[in-house]
């Protein structure tokens, strides 16, 4: 009688590791989650789809414009392969201080249909090559 018991607290510990497993791949894979696109890949999904996403690219050079009143950029974001495609990205908060023309950067937020802007929550800057190991032969 003992082993019978035994077996049962196998399988039901077996069941709840089944089913906490199911559970983090269902919460994982929701209608909400997050794309991760380069530009040229948004410019090509429908707006609907872009009200939650993730994007990468390289600030352009020209139209980098403070936002006023408060901390903020406004910025054109080129696509890393081709850099004739670009977006419009206007960022509310504290801009790193690594931000600057030629930057590459993650922003995530959502593309605001009415004016064809994408209006980022967070801006992330990938950090300059001068942080990075060099080789020394």
């Amino acid at each position: 009688m003992a082993a019978k018991g035994g077996k049962g607290i196998y399988i039901a510990a077996l069941v709840l590791f089944l089913g906490g497993v199911g559970y983090l791949v269902a919460s994982g894979v929701t209608k909400d989650s997050v794309y991760f696109l380069n530009v040229g890949e948004a410019l090509a999904t429908d707006a609907a789809e872009l009200r939650q996403a993730r994007l990468f690219g390289h600030v352009a050079a020209e139209g980098i414009e403070l936002l006023q009143p408060g901390p903020g950029v406004s910025f054109v974001l080129l696509d890393k392969e081709n850099p004739a495609k670009t977006m419009r990205v206007s960022y509310r908060g504290a801009v790193p201080d690594t931000f600057k023309a030629g930057a590459e950067v993650i922003i995530e937020g959502g593309l605001d249909k009415a004016g064809g802007v994408f209006q980022a929550s967070t801006l992330i800057t990938k950090c300059p090559s001068k942080y990075q190991k060099q080789n020394r032969s």
